[in-house]
């Protein structure tokens, strides 16, 4: 659709939005605004720019650019029109002009009065961690990337936490910049993924806590699932199955030994997969991904690449083509340069994010 159209659409609204006259779009304070952002079949958009954005958002709020060309085709690669979305800016002028063209384009919105100002003067929730949307239909998976080998994956409001650290590379705050966990995954007993003290801020009495056996030795929490095992989060209906993660190579052995840490594949009510590999380099075990449990194909995978302790580049790239993605996140590459894994795997989306 064209951009001219809109932005017609977009003055037209402001001027009636300035003179007080009906919106085909909802206003809403803060606190009215967190009730129905957070919930399911809701998206959470943040239209300013990408530096506004890196300096702190609200949590899963995914930066589309109101400004930048193509901003309502974006939107709708992205959310299906059955699914409300919840925008804002940062004093609520650019996301009026945006909610009215997303409103003329056939979406249901709902627009933060005053913008993240007035959502950080209220003491509200925010981050700086980027957010991808991942989807397979209706619902997207929210990803939030938060360092290293630590993610958080939202879907339909449910949150699954994995491997969170505190301290590891830049401080994270989980009390502060996220919600309780529903579930928290424990890929193995290494210090940069297992932190008793971010499990503990993440947890309430509901959280369901899946780990090795080593981590929970250590932790004295949680239930242990071994390779080749599955659990179901209830009542959702999430189906967590855990998969092997070692080391193959000679001399390399010892970092991550056959049988202890673990992968995990996500089913997301059948509909959508997440494959987090954990401290692996390309096992023989890859082969059966795609048919494992409710088989079809794996919608996000998170690849570590860290030689010499997980990942070269090159066993990324065998690793990707053998579980073959929709979207390759690689993860957990320390220094090592991953600048050319798009144009190694032209048929996967590759998306290169700030995961050292």
């Amino acid at each position: 659709m064209k951009r001219k159209s809109f932005l017609l659409s977009a003055i037209m609204a402001l001027l009636g939005y300035s003179s007080c006259s009906s919106n085909p779009w909802t206003d809403l304070n803060p606190d009215e605004f967190e009730k129905e952002a957070f919930t399911e079949g809701t998206c959470i958009i943040d239209v300013r720019t990408a530096q506004e954005y890196s300096e702190g958002h609200l949590y899963r709020a995914v930066n589309i650019d109101w400004q930048k060309d193509g901003f309502i085709d974006e939107i709708s690669k992205k959310f299906d029109k059955s699914l409300k979305l919840a925008i804002y800016c940062k004093s609520g002028r650019r996301s009026a002009a945006a909610a009215a063209a997303l409103a003329e384009a056939g979406y249901k919105v709902i627009n933060l009065k005053d913008g993240y100002m007035s959502w950080a003067e209220a003491g509200k929730m925010t981050n700086t961690y980027q957010v991808e949307s991942i989807s397979n239909g209706n619902e997207p998976l929210f990803v939030t990337l938060i360092k290293h080998g630590s993610l958080e994956m939202s879907y339909k409001g449910y949150s699954i936490q994995v491997d969170p650290v505190s301290g590891y590379g830049k401080n994270t705050d989980y009390s502060k910049e996220f919600p309780k966990a529903d579930a928290i995954l424990i890929t193995h007993e290494h210090g940069d993924h297992l932190d008793k003290n971010a499990i503990t801020a993440l947890s309430s009495e509901k959280t369901e806590i899946l780990l090795n056996a080593k981590s929970q030795q250590q932790i004295g929490i949680g239930r242990v699932l071994a390779n080749g095992e599955h659990f179901t989060l209830s009542p959702v209906g999430i189906v967590v199955e855990a998969v092997p993660a070692y080391n193959t190579t000679a001399g390399r052995e010892q970092f991550h030994p056959k049988g202890n840490g673990n992968g995990y594949l996500v089913h997301f009510l059948g509909t959508l997969c997440a494959y987090v590999a954990g401290d692996t380099e390309d096992i023989p075990e890859m082969e059966n991904i795609r048919k494992m449990l409710f088989g079809g194909r794996v919608t996000v995978a998170f690849l570590p690449v860290n030689q010499p302790y997980t990942m070269t580049v090159d066993q990324c790239v065998n690793a990707a083509k053998i579980i073959n993605p929709q979207v390759l996140i690689p993860y957990h590459f320390g220094q090592t340069d991953i600048s050319a894994l798009p144009d190694l795997l032209p048929d996967t989306k590759v998306l290169l994010r700030d995961m050292q």
